[in-house]
């Protein structure tokens, strides 16, 4: 029997995902999380061999997931399940420690050869951000490689509308920590305001235009 832990703070997502796993006779989901720090609990006590992880969730990203999940010898695969089309979050994803990559608007096509390839060890990522992944970061990035892993992550949340307050939560660090980090990529950027970390992001295509 295979067994899975399903990842995502919100109920629906997570009733889906098990609905679509369970039609195999040897599936199993043995866990639910509705944010990341019960992810990594309920991954710890299960043991599953997949896990199927939202990249945003409350108290703890799905990268950070993944990167507890890694420093753990549990011998579990991680699919990090996102609404971000991002070649950014995927590589972040990988170097983490998960091995697969999945937009949530790919689920209905890919999210059984996703996991099938987990099974097997074998990575997988969504197409979309496949060939980015493939020639890798360039000069016409804007400056992006400037920033650290965490600094884009703070970044990409100030663009997406989230406070210094709202983006601790996410990442599960102190507010002070987040101000030092925000400040930190305004200085690398040049930029003085939060409009200024908004048009990077759009540039840098940590987000959606």
């Amino acid at each position: 029997m295979k067994r899975f832990l399903v990842a995502d703070d919100h109920e629906a997502v997570r009733l889906g995902l098990r609905a679509v796993l369970e039609q195999r006779a040897d599936w199993e989901v043995v866990a639910e999380a509705n944010d990341g720090g019960k992810a990594v609990a309920a991954a710890i006590q299960s043991r599953p061999h997949v896990a199927i992880v939202d990249f945003s969730m409350p108290r703890m990203t799905g990268v950070e997931v993944a990167r507890r999940i890694r420093d753990y010898p549990l011998q579990t695969e991680v699919l990090i399940f996102t609404v971000h089309n991002s070649s950014l979050l995927a590589q972040q994803a990988f170097e983490a420690g998960a091995r697969a990559f999945l937009l949530k608007s790919d689920a209905n096509k890919l999210l059984l050869a996703a996991v099938e390839s987990l099974l097997l060890h074998r990575p997988f990522c969504t197409r979309s951000c496949r060939n980015d992944l493939d020639q890798g970061p360039g000069s016409e990035r804007d400056g992006q490689h400037e920033l650290t892993p965490r600094e884009q992550l703070v970044v990409r949340l100030v663009a997406e509308g989230y406070s210094n307050k709202g983006i601790s939560a996410i990442l599960n660090l102190s507010v002070k920590t987040t101000e030092a980090h925000r400040a930190a990529a305004m200085r690398k950027l040049d930029v003085n305001s939060t409009a200024g970390l908004v048009r990077y992001a759009v540039r840098a295509k940590l987000v959606d235009a």
